[in-house]
């Protein structure tokens, strides 16, 4: 019998409601108030979330950030920035001692992510994962889809979705981004270049590394048909049920106060610069 995860789609939000919500489901997880949970969510404005550990004033460019209106905020999960615009992004919590959850994070990646490379296949793109290449010359980026990680997805050797993964309070919690389209000109402006001319290039060589659902499959797939996609592809993909809930008043109010409290601080400091 299939093991009941709960589902949770809580739409679109803004950038600190979004980070928070996934801390807050690590949180109630880690208490036992909540089962196993994959949630599903949009962004009301176009966002870019820093790794953890990434630095914004060397990588960053904070005037293109007010011009293009973006929100900035931190994860709690490492890696390089992501641009979330037309996207579906998804996340999962689950105990680290949960008898499907290897030890490893490499393993937990390739676990995971056959509910990511299910999803694709509900869309008709058959995807491989990525095993990057040991002896390849490990170029430093700032930007996420420029280079894959273990177990990320690609398709002819292009990247097609970036993926977190952070282990606290004894859970673990991965989230990833499952773009539709890129918007290639915003993303390029975001980052810090040496000069105009190294952007321009990077952003043309961008096409050879990265692509979408919309530009793999030759239609314009709404976040819907999406979001339908990838729910029934976790489903197969990780052998589970999948239980739709929606948050109580009192958990978005905790939600709330977690994302003025932590999360809003980067977009504030953004905009007093």
């Amino acid at each position: 019998m299939s093991e009941e995860w709960n589902l949770l789609d809580s739409g679109c939000n803004d950038a600190a409601i979004n980070m928070a919500l996934d801390e807050a489901l690590l949180n109630w997880h880690s208490k036992g108030e909540i089962p196993p949970t994959i949630r599903f969510y949009g962004w009301s404005t176009p966002s870019l979330s820093l790794g953890h550990f990434q630095k914004v004033e060397r990588s960053i460019n904070l005037q293109a950030i007010k011009k293009h209106q973006c929100q900035l905020v931190r994860r709690l999960t490492g890696g390089s920035a992501v641009l979330h615009d037309n996207e579906l992004t998804y996340s999962v919590v689950v105990t680290e001692n949960h008898p499907a959850i290897p030890k490893s994070v490499r393993d937990a990646y390739y676990v995971l992510s056959k509910g990511v490379l299910a999803g694709y296949q509900e869309l008709g793109i058959q995807a491989d994962y990525a095993v990057p290449d040991k002896t390849a010359t490990k170029d430093r980026t700032a930007v996420c889809f420029e280079k894959t990680a273990y177990y990320e997805l690609v398709v002819n050797g292009k990247k097609i979705s970036g993926n977190a993964q952070t282990r606290k309070q004894g859970v673990l919690l991965q989230h990833g981004s499952i773009p539709l389209e890129i918007n290639d000109h915003m993303l390029f402006d975001l980052f810090v270049f040496p000069n105009e001319e190294i952007r321009e290039r990077k952003r043309k060589q961008f096409s050879k590394k990265a692509s979408t659902i919309n530009e793999l499959t030759k239609k314009q797939y709404t976040y819907n048909e999406v979001k339908t996609a990838f729910i029934a592809g976790f489903k197969k993909g990780l052998d589970i049920n999948l239980n739709p809930v929606v948050l109580s008043s009192q958990e978005w109010d905790e939600v709330y106060e977690l994302a003025e409290r932590k999360y809003q601080d980067i977009n504030k400091k953004v905009v007093r610069s």
